[in-house]
């Protein structure tokens, strides 16, 4: 519950911190003393939005804090959630700087708006006149029937499936967009496959055959020069080897005289033999040159296959051919793959889908059950708010699986005996709207944890006795729940345990608001004022009195 605010530098409220208890809090005020405001700066905290010109002093920062009890409301995994620190005493905190900027914390660590918002929702309901266009809306009537029900479990379980029905679902569209444009592209994929496959490609092979297609293309030209090479080295008149031979023997001749030539002698004889050597492999080599059209054509042939490969899948050598034979053959794998999964999640899709029907069914019974002792409920409570002739039905119709059910909800209302049924927006005025949805919450009120409940606005169009039963009702919901009320009826302020007054000050040309807890004798005289006015007779006191009483 809501145990302490503080506000500063917000609107007309200068500074202001206080605390608030357990059980039905009143807020009463005259006219424009700043009731609103003060809802407003509640609102801050639970994560509106807001800018700079709600700064009275704009050289200066507001803050506005909420401190709230939460150590009952199981709470932990939703914090959690979040990845943030539960504390069984959290504050949320909003910080709206003088250019405009807003921050927002919990528990002193930093977070975002949305995650502001999310936070509070779990821990207070504010109705205002504006909330009641939410009970025109079939999530809230849904929701109205699921709580009366008790069906939080079995909805979140029907929720979960619906989840991974969902997940399946648009898995199985991605899958198959996937599988009709890789059909659309499969024949030229296994035709471009099929031409790379057969063309039996070998690694390095282009290379290899540029080589022996310019040996073959060159063998006349090769061996008349090897020929020519040979006859040098070693069989010609005056050929290399035989000179270097006679070279040899001179300088061998002078060592006798010169020890020193040694090493010159060995060289020159080596060398004589590297030529021989040399000669010999030429000679060797040329045995195996031979001009073959046939070949060479074979060759040819074999390189235009290969150029013609390259150029079309611009490709630089035969690796890269190989390198995209495989790339296709991954891909023709893949769609069989994909075909398969498609498979798997179908299945898998289809054991979702009766998990789902199965929890959405049984979800449906529960709210087809529940539904007599709504409506009968609801019709008792009308009575109570003055409304003795009204009615309210519950429409149920089946749907396609959404993520409340299989059920879409209308509540039709009849104001008077016999009166036709229509839907709320038709059928009830902005007074009955507001009687009704306090009916419904404080009908649900045992069935939701929410820790504190403000009604703004709940008396609007009601007096006298009707005012009375209202504040009875809120006096029967606060046992349960933290209530605070803004109210302009005697009726319904004398009912509350803790009492507040919106004041108004003006001083020194300057007008703030403040919110003040006020004492026993203080509350009768407020009451006393909005009885009969600021002329508080004896009268007006003493009648202030009974109905504090009660």
């Amino acid at each position: 519950m809501l145990t302490r605010i503080i506000v500063r530098n917000f609107v007309l409220i200068e500074e202001l911190e206080i605390g608030f208890s357990d059980g039905l809090n009143v807020i009463t005020g005259e006219t424009g003393a700043g009731k609103s405001i003060l809802l407003g700066a509640f609102s801050l905290f639970l994560g509106q939005r807001a800018d700079s010109t709600v700064l009275l002093n704009k050289n200066h920062k507001c803050v506005v804090e909420g401190h709230f009890d939460i150590s009952r409301y199981g709470l932990e995994e939703v914090f959690k959630s979040f990845e943030l620190d539960y504390e069984p005493t959290s504050i949320l905190r909003r910080e709206i700087s003088g250019e405009g900027k807003s921050r927002a914390f919990i528990n002193d660590t930093p977070v975002t708006l949305s995650t502001l918002k999310e936070i509070s929702e779990h821990l207070v309901d504010i109705h205002s006149q504006h909330e009641n266009l939410l009970l025109t809306t079939s999530r809230f009537q849904l929701s109205a029937i699921d709580a009366m029900a008790s069906n939080e479990t079995i909805l979140e379980e029907y929720r979960q499936h619906y989840r991974t029905f969902k997940r399946l679902t648009e898995k199985i569209e991605k899958l198959k967009t996937e599988e009709t444009r890789n059909q659309a592209e499969q024949d030229y994929i296994q035709f471009q496959f099929d031409e790379l496959q057969s063309a039996n490609l070998i690694a390095g092979e282009l290379e290899g055959l540029e080589q022996e297609r310019d040996r073959l293309d060159h063998a006349s030209e090769i061996l008349q020069q090897l020929a020519a090479a040979v006859d040098a080295l070693a069989t010609g008149d005056e050929n290399i080897s035989t000179r270097l031979q006679r070279l040899t023997q001179m300088v061998n001749g002078l060592v006798r005289f010169d020890a020193k030539l040694s090493d010159s002698s060995n060289r020159l004889q080596a060398l004589h033999i590297e030529l021989k050597d040399i000669a010999a492999e030429l000679e060797l080599h040329a045995r195996g040159v031979s001009s073959d059209p046939d070949r060479l054509q074979t060759v040819e042939s074999r390189l235009d296959v290969i150029y013609s490969l390259l150029k079309k899948h611009r490709q630089q050598d035969v690796d890269g051919l190989i390198a995209l034979r495989q790339d296709l053959s991954t891909r023709l794998s893949s769609n069989l793959q994909l075909s398969e999964e498609i498979e798997r999640t179908l299945l898998e899709l289809a054991k979702s889908e009766q998990a789902m029907k199965k929890s959405g069914d049984a979800l449906s019974t529960s709210r087809a059950k529940v539904t007599p002792q709504f409506e009968k409920s609801i019709r008792k409570r009308l009575g109570e708010v003055a409304m003795p002739h009204a009615e309210l039905r519950v429409q149920c119709d089946k749907r396609e699986a959404g993520p409340d059910g299989f059920d879409a909800v209308r509540f039709l209302f009849s104001a008077n005996k016999g009166g036709e049924f229509r839907e709320l927006s038709k059928a009830a005025s902005g007074g009955e709207m507001s009687r009704l949805m306090l009916c419904i919450k404080s009908l649900i009120a045992r069935q939701t944890s929410m820790p504190t409940v403000i009604f703004d606005e709940i008396d609007t169009g009601i007096s006298g006795e009707t005012a009375a039963r209202v504040g009875s009702i809120l006096q029967e919901m606060s046992e349960g729940h933290q209530l605070m009320v803004i109210t302009h009826l005697p009726q319904i302020a004398s009912k509350g345990n803790h009492h507040y007054k919106v004041i108004k000050e003006t001083r020194k040309n300057e007008t703030r608001s403040m919110l003040i807890c006020l004492d026993q004798d203080e509350r009768v005289k407020e009451v006393a004022r909005m009885l009969s006015g600021e002329d508080l007779s004896t009268a007006a006191l003493e009648n202030a009195r009974v109905l504090i009483q009660g």
